[in-house]
């Protein structure tokens, strides 16, 4: 594949095609799956974004005839003012990104751990422990935190030391299948760290510049990590329960970096729960199609070094 084609290929994978999958409904009955086919389409623009400027490079920096290097000069000759520029452009994008995805990576990363660390130790403060049955919903009783706040709220801090905290109006005002079922959310996102997977998507959101990227993909996945909680919860009591302590927590606000029950795809999720169960064909015709998704540029990419690899070898 060309540089050209390589580009084009990165640009449909941050703009066009996020937006038509954001749009569609399927992905409510195949969460796990579609969260699947999110990262293959991250990735996959990833590595094509890099797969240009990998083979603009290989004609860029090519030797001569003779041997030498050939010089800037011969390389306008050789292309052309426009291709030229054009070549030179799409590889200053990809050092671009590439240069912005490890400095995004790694704010995301201090930055959400700073931001966790200092709301833990003040749950830890203000928070107690709390023996009650509900607790037991938690992977370990030691996680939880009750808050002396009278509005439903439950939200959860993941990481090495990680934290579920509950307010004492959630506690008082829901049932105790209701409190189970959104304990056992929170520790559902604890236990499959989906918050590493918001970060990596917040991250190539970052990296991405302005004019190409799309916010479809990081609001999507956030969506769909619920849905998984979600799905955990339903498992331990039932979707009715679960539903209740959703409408409950709907407005409650968590703080940055936490992941909480309630917020504004309320409306959504409760309506998930009342529809058709999670479906197993939609989730294989979505797992090969992540499987297409990122085999197609990784083999455009390993095919040509394999084959030059295969010929300095045989020579």
């Amino acid at each position: 594949m060309s540089a050209l084609a390589f580009a084009t290929l990165a640009l449909l994978l941050v703009g066009p095609v996020p937006a038509l999958l954001a749009r569609a409904s399927w992905p409510l009955r195949a969460p796990r799956a579609a969260v699947v086919l999110w990262q293959s389409i991250a990735v996959a623009a990833v590595l094509s974004a890099f797969s240009a400027g990998i083979a603009i490079a290989s004609k860029l920096f090519v030797p001569g005839p003779d041997g030498r290097p050939t010089t800037l000069l011969g390389e306008i000759d050789q292309l052309g003012w426009p291709l030229w520029a054009l070549s030179i452009a799409v590889f200053g994008l990809t050092l671009l990104i590439g240069a912005r995805l490890v400095v995004a990576g790694t704010q995301v990363f201090v930055s959400t751990r700073r931001r966790r660390s200092h709301h833990r130790t003040l749950v830890d403060i203000l928070g107690v422990t709390h023996d009650r049955a509900a607790a037991q919903a938690c992977t370990r009783a030691r996680e939880l935190r009750i808050l002396d706040v009278a509005q439903p709220l439950a939200y959860c801090l993941p990481g090495v030391r990680s934290r579920v905290v509950v307010s004492e109006g959630a506690l008082t005002s829901l049932a105790d299948a209701e409190v189970t079922a959104i304990l056992t959310h929170e520790s559902a996102h604890l236990r499959a760290r989906h918050d590493l997977v918001l970060e990596a998507f917040t991250a190539v959101y970052i990296a991405f510049p302005r004019f190409v990227r799309s916010r479809n993909a990081l609001d999507a996945v956030r969506l769909l990590i619920e849905l998984l909680a979600d799905d955990a919860a339903v498992r331990a009591a039932g979707p009715t329960p679960l539903a209740r302590a959703l409408v409950a927590c709907a407005s409650a606000r968590a703080p940055k970096g936490a992941l909480a029950a309630g917020g504004p795809t309320t409306v959504i999720r409760v309506r998930r729960l009342a529809g058709r169960p999670n479906s197993v064909p939609l989730a294989a015709a979505a797992y090969l199609s992540a499987v297409a998704i990122l085999v197609l540029p990784t083999i455009a990419v390993a095919v040509p070094w394999l084959h030059e690899l295969q010929r300095l070898f045989s020579s």
